[in-house]
Parts: structure tokens; C-alpha cells; sequence
């Protein structure tokens, strides 16, 4: 797998998911940090964005999952965004952490977050 990673971290989606009704009425804020390992050999050799993996447009992909259809868990929401990741073929792998600050928890917490990855091999 190749070293070479790009990181997008603390994108900020407003979203509708939870158990209860009034998370999925209300909404939330959501927070999303993906790490994915591509080899950006060609494009640091060719400076051309076409080459490399576009940041701007996984944060797109990311935010239209997030703010998409209400889910009950955050569990499926981190599924679906690094499966969604993991269907462009120059992405090795990829880890997705989703936080849901807010969550309706009646302790003081700082976060709650799910975490899941996908390697390539794992796909085959």
C-alpha cells in the first residue's frame, strides 16, 4: 500500500440521523475525518490536479452522504461514505471517522465517533 495519504479533517455537515425522532426532525451537526492512501506520485511529478485525488470534491461526496437520507445510525452513515470513497480504483485505502458531538446522551461527554476503513485488498 502506498504512503503516501491525504487527509481532510473537521468537515463540518449538518444531518438527520438518529434513533429519535426528533434528531431526524431537528437535525444536527456532524463531523467527518477521512484519511485515504493514494499514490500521488504522477501528480507531484505532473503538478495536475487530474492526477491526484481532489480534495475539494471528496469533501462534495462526503457532504452530500451526511446530509443525504436519515439514517438511524451513524454506524450505516460511515459505511456508506467510505464505501462511496473506496469506489474510485487509485484509492488504496481508507479510514473514516464520523463524530456526532451532539449526540443525545444525558452525561457531559466531549464526542462520540465511529470509525471504519477499507483497503482494496479487503474488496477483491
Amino acid at each position: 500500500m502506498s504512503t503516501d495519504r491525504i487527509e481532510l479533517r473537521g468537515l463540518k455537515v449538518y444531518g438527520h440521523h438518529g434513533v429519535f425522532d426528533f434528531e431526524k426532525r431537528d437535525g444536527q451537526e456532524f463531523v467527518v475525518d477521512v484519511t485515504l492512501w493514494t499514490d500521488f506520485s504522477a501528480a507531484a511529478k505532473s503538478d495536475d490536479i487530474g492526477d491526484t485525488i481532489h480534495y475539494g470534491e471528496l469533501a462534495d461526496q462526503v457532504v452530500a452522504i451526511v446530509s443525504g437520507p436519515p439514517r438511524d445510525l451513524i454506524e450505516t452513515v460511515v459505511s456508506e461514505v467510505a464505501d462511496a470513497i473506496m469506489s474510485d480504483t487509485r484509492i488504496a485505502a481508507v479510514e473514516v471517522v464520523l463524530h456526532k458531538p451532539s449526540a443525545p446522551i444525558p452525561h457531559t461527554f466531549e464526542d462520540v465517533r465511529v470509525v471504519t476503513s477499507r483497503r482494496r485488498e479487503e474488496l477483491g
